[in-house]
């Protein structure tokens, strides 16, 4: 940080932290200043298990997740005894798959530890866990002077110094500009504030900048135009994949299931069987037979392509290797929504 931002952004954290000991969000989480200030101390495993959780989804959504995973499995030892398919099984919902894989691997190799690193550079090293995600349990759960620089926070700081120019030169810039103004004595609680100034008043759309506390230091709003703010690249369309998925309903309502492969997408997750998904639409090859019949098509949108299934659906008197109930439970959006076409 050069020394016209050091002077520009003097205030900052004081004005930051003031705001946030009135204004702090209720979290399940999250022990809050005032239990701070009487020596609380956060427990690592629910700091880390939010932060997973909270990657590319909502608060309300995860909320619910964290609930269930914090009462079935209370310790990370207990996470990491869990058989796999039981923690793929309470994901399901919740998206990015990957990060329930990463999250059973990183729960075992601390319980093999016995016990968590404590600084941004030693967490880093655990499976699923990047700079931010790093840096947000080191200071939230260990009180290390780390930086948390989520979506929250690059919307904040691209604002207050109206950044432009190429976006990633632009948030290597206001990352060395939050690491500079992490207080010493107080991380946990600034990294919160941001998070919650995001997450409340510096919002995607219409901030609310009549009550921000940061707003005499925006440039942004000296403009009159914060909202133009992250100024970032156009987003490639996504390609788009096709392909068929098959429902077999059997006996005493059970449903045809298969869990897929370790390795890929919704990998070790329960599936229903499908064809290869692929940019052109082969001919359907059902996985068994009979009478099939097509009810019409989904589309669901992964990372980084859109899907376009054609719903097939037969009934069988054989019993199948799921009840609905499970499955409903169970399988991951996509096939969640194909099942409830089905039925």
């Amino acid at each position: 940080m050069n020394m016209d931002e050091k002077l520009h952004f003097a205030d900052l954290s004081d004005q930051l932290l003031d705001w946030y000991a009135g204004a702090a969000r209720e979290l399940p989480w999250r022990i809050g200043p005032s239990a701070r200030a009487k020596g609380v101390k956060p427990d690592p495993y629910r700091v880390w298990l939010a932060e997973i959780m909270l990657q590319q989804t909502t608060v309300p959504h995860a909320t619910r997740y964290y609930q269930d995973f914090t009462r079935r499995w209370p310790k990370i030892e207990d996470l990491a005894g869990a058989p796999d398919e039981d923690v793929m099984a309470a994901w399901a919902g919740l998206g990015y798959y990957a990060r329930a894989r990463n999250l059973l691997k990183c729960a075992r190799e601390v319980a093999a530890m016995g016990g968590w690193p404590d600084t941004a550079e030693g967490l880093q090293k655990l499976p699923g866990i990047g700079p931010y995600t790093a840096g947000a349990v080191a200071a939230l759960a260990f009180g290390r002077r780390a930086a948390a620089v989520d979506g929250n926070v690059d919307r904040v700081f691209a604002r207050l110094m109206a950044l432009t120019g190429d976006w990633k030169s632009a948030k290597a810039r206001l990352k060395a500009v939050v690491e500079d103004l992490v207080p010493e004595d107080r991380p946990a609680e600034f990294a919160e504030a941001l998070m919650d100034l995001g997450a409340t008043i510096c919002t995607p759309k219409s901030p609310n900048c009549l009550i921000c506390p940061l707003r005499e230091m925006c440039a942004a709003r000296k403009e009159g135009r914060p909202e133009l703010y992250p100024i970032k690249p156009k987003k490639q369309a996504k390609p788009t994949r096709h392909g068929h998925v098959y429902i077999l309903l059997g006996e005493a309502d059970t449903v045809l299931t298969e869990r897929r492969p370790d390795k890929g997408l919704l990998g070790g997750m329960l599936g229903l069987p499908t064809s290869p998904w692929s940019s052109e639409l082969a001919a359907p090859e059902f996985p068994s037979e009979g009478n099939w019949s097509e009810l019409g098509e989904l589309r669901h949108v992964f990372t980084h392509f859109a899907l376009t299934l054609k719903v097939w659906r037969a009934e069988t008197d054989e019993r199948q290797s799921t009840t609905r109930q499970q499955a409903s439970e169970g399988l991951p959006s996509v096939f969640a929504k194909a099942l409830k076409l089905a039925l």
